[in-house]
């Protein structure tokens, strides 16, 4: 394989300097009347674990306060606030917070059956958002959460931080050019070989958890500390392995082939771990087929690790590979496409996180900037909407055992 290094080093190095040129940008005066020196008070929402792991890059960003945590159990609340400004507000209804004047922005870390109540509610408050993916817990809700952000005018990013990543812009600058020729097939893998699925006593105190708030629009059910911290794989509350894996790579897909939905999917499940633990399947594969003959398939488990997490972008020319650590072009025999690559990140091929780029750095970055410029950001409405959407028809077609197409399922 051809080896270009100095485009190699050139990339590598805008990986890690676009963050600093993002701060640069912060020092501009805006339309917004923000001066790069004003404090952007925000607001953090459902502080599990994951909003906490944002919390630690977002506290790094010049000239932004975490102003407020809110969570309605009291442990997650304690640990967000050592993350917080000393003076942060503590709260356990988020609409509490969503009231003050002292607050411009949230960041949305709730289970997936809040994020467009709470985004639909700080848009109606005039904050600006960052909430995490999938944006969707079902098909239905795409229409008022675009119709909210429109009407309100707000900055809203999706927390799917590949959009920010240097060398996933530059693979979907070559496929665009038509670089690896007419692209027909996608193959996405999210693989783990990770015990997720163990029922071990959490000795969660049911008084630290207002549960009546944790379930909002979910069906009445009594308190269950395993459902609680493991919410991904029940149906009320999230939506398996397709909307929070899946969901990640597919949205890659949208993006770079300017897709917005399949027309049709199919998908088979099974539990090779987590019979009569998770509601969900622990080994997934979902078809998916788009306009133009593009296809796209995803497998997903948590009992092997092959492949990992990647995207392949199958062209008639060549195929380029894609993970968060970088790209790797393969041409095809008799093809006169140079191989090519761009590896930013060190690590096994597939992994789940590496060292460089720090997508959620650059992601939270990019979202901070439109707040002061009031430009789009990377991930917008649009784009969580349609990542979701695919997600969501692929659970149809498990759930229901058949072929799901758009126009019977999709929103009317």
């Amino acid at each position: 394989m051809t080896h270009f290094v100095d485009r190699r080093e050139f990339l590598h190095a805008a990986g890690a300097t676009s963050a600093a040129a993002l701060f640069a940008g912060l020092q501009a005066e805006t339309a917004l009347g923000f001066q790069a020196n004003d404090t952007l008070r925000v607001a953090c929402l459902g502080t599990g674990g994951r909003c906490r792991f944002l919390m630690k890059s977002l506290k790094e960003i010049p000239n932004v306060k975490i102003a407020a945590v809110c969570d309605i159990y009291d442990t997650h609340r304690e640990e967000a606030k050592k993350l917080a400004d000393p003076k942060a507000i503590l709260s356990s209804d988020f609409r509490e917070l969503l009231d003050r004047k002292d607050i411009d922005a949230v960041l949305i870390g709730a289970p997936d059956h809040w994020h467009v109540p709470m985004t639909i509610a700080a848009c109606e408050a005039g904050k600006d958002v960052y909430v995490e993916k999938p944006l969707t817990h079902d098909l239905k809700e795409g229409t008022a959460v675009l119709a909210a952000e429109e009407k309100s005018k707000r900055i809203v990013q999706i927390g799917t931080q590949q959009r920010s990543m240097p060398h996933i812009q530059k693979a979907r600058e070559i496929i665009q050019s038509g670089g690896i020729g007419t692209v027909f097939k996608v193959h996405l893998t999210w693989n783990r070989n990770a015990d997720r699925v163990k029922r071990v006593p959490l000795n969660i105190d049911p008084k630290t958890v207002n549960w009546q708030a944790f379930l909002g629009n979910a069906p009445a059910q009594e308190f269950d500390e395993y459902q609680f911290r493991n919410w991904r794989w029940f149906w009320n509350f999230g939506g398996g392995i397709l909307t929070d894996l899946m969901v990640h790579w597919i949205d890659v897909v949208h993006w770079i082939l300017k897709l917005d939905h399949p027309t049709s999917a199919t998908s088979i499940g099974d539990f090779i771990a987590a019979e009569g633990v998770w509601q969900t399947p622990d080994s997934i594969q979902c078809l998916l087929q788009y306009p133009e003959h593009v296809q796209a398939y995803f497998e997903g488990t948590f009992s092997n690790a092959r492949h990992g997490s990647m995207v392949e972008f199958m062209g008639s020319d060549a195929t380029l590979y894609i993970d968060r650590g970088g790209y790797v072009i393969t041409p095809e025999r008799k093809k006169k496409v140079p191989a090519s690559e761009m590896i930013l990140g060190t690590g096994p091929r597939g992994a789940d996180f590496y060292d460089k780029p720090d997508g959620e750095m650059l992601h939270l970055l990019n979202w901070v900037e439109c707040v002061r410029s009031r430009k789009t950001p990377n991930a917008p409405v649009s784009a969580g909407v349609s990542a979701a959407s695919a997600a969501h028809l692929g659970n149809i077609a498990y759930r229901q055992g058949i072929v799901a197409k758009w126009e019977e399922h999709g929103p009317k």
